[in-house]
């Protein structure tokens, strides 16, 4: 099982610190993702089906919505230690123009960037924050945050400005059975288990679904559904409310086994040892 190190969760997204022992299946998110290693033997991930060497002189970016598989390769039994960041577009575009499109699943045109010294820095600092401050204030972290995300954003420029309306619209070009899917699926989790109604209930057979579906999206049915069963878990399990029980019933889970399965399979954790590592990053009184 993969161990978290630490896992603050706020505003900004998620940032994780985790020591990763199995490879991740294939998953999506909608956030703003970058990845960086921090110690261990070199990994990759698979983005797109295109393999991402990850090392200690590259990041890998990943854009919302974008495919993505952990491929793990420990070397004499050691294994990587990863900084990983799930940024929220919304937070981001709310600091700096350049985020207007971290959305748009082309924001980051290549999956792949080499590491300044001026980002090696600003890594190591947010990730030995991680892992030896016992508080990071809110304002704190999103100062380190930002630090690094700005620093790879040099190349978005190339997007323009009808990129740009595309990517804050994109539901309105979609077909309309997909639109419709789309709202169905957000709005009642426990149906996301059964994909075939979902179809059903758009008037598709399952096969002109699927079709139809990543043309529009870029991503399966499924893959999009387990994005937001993800979210709601992880919503879930940082407010520490409802019982774990309560989640895998809530996601349409027959037994509390699945959803364990199902969670550390797409996070290298099971939901239990999530819940218990898992921080609200502190905001500071205005």
């Amino acid at each position: 099982m993969s161990k978290v190190i630490r896992l603050l969760h706020g505003e900004f997204g998620r940032v994780a610190l985790l020591e990763m022992d199995a490879p991740l299946v294939t998953h999506a998110h909608h956030h703003c993702h970058i990845l960086c290693k921090v110690a261990g033997p070199d990994i990759a991930f698979q983005v797109r089906g295109q393999r991402c060497p990850l090392t200690d002189n590259n990041a890998v970016l990943i854009n919302a919505w974008e495919e993505h598989s952990y491929l793990h390769m420990p070397v004499n039994g050691k294994n990587p230690i990863l900084l990983a960041l799930y940024l929220e577009p919304k937070w981001l575009a709310s600091f700096s123009k350049k985020f207007l499109a971290s959305s748009h699943p082309r924001f980051f045109i290549n999956n792949l960037s080499g590491l300044g010294s001026h980002q090696k820095q600003a890594l190591e600092k947010i990730s030995m924050e991680l892992w030896w401050a016992d508080q990071i204030t809110h304002d704190y972290l999103e100062s380190m945050l930002l630090e690094l995300a700005l620093s790879f954003m040099v190349n978005t420029d190339v997007l323009t400005q009808g990129d740009l309306r595309n990517s804050q619209n994109n539901l309105a070009f979609m077909d309309p059975r997909i639109r419709k899917a789309i709202h169905i699926m957000r709005t009642s989790p426990q149906g996301l288990s059964d994909i075939s109604t979902v179809a059903q209930s758009v008037d598709l057979s399952r096969s002109h679904f699927f079709e139809l579906f990543r043309r529009c999206t870029g991503l399966s049915p499924i893959v999009f559904a387990n994005v937001l069963k993800m979210e709601f878990a992880f919503d879930a399990l940082a407010n520490k409310d409802d019982n774990l029980i309560h989640i895998g019933d809530e996601l349409g889970f027959s037994a509390q086994s699945h959803f364990t399965r199902f969670f550390k399979q797409h996070q290298g954790v099971t939901p239990s040892l999530y819940r218990q590592q898992v921080e609200k990053a502190p905001k500071l009184d205005s």
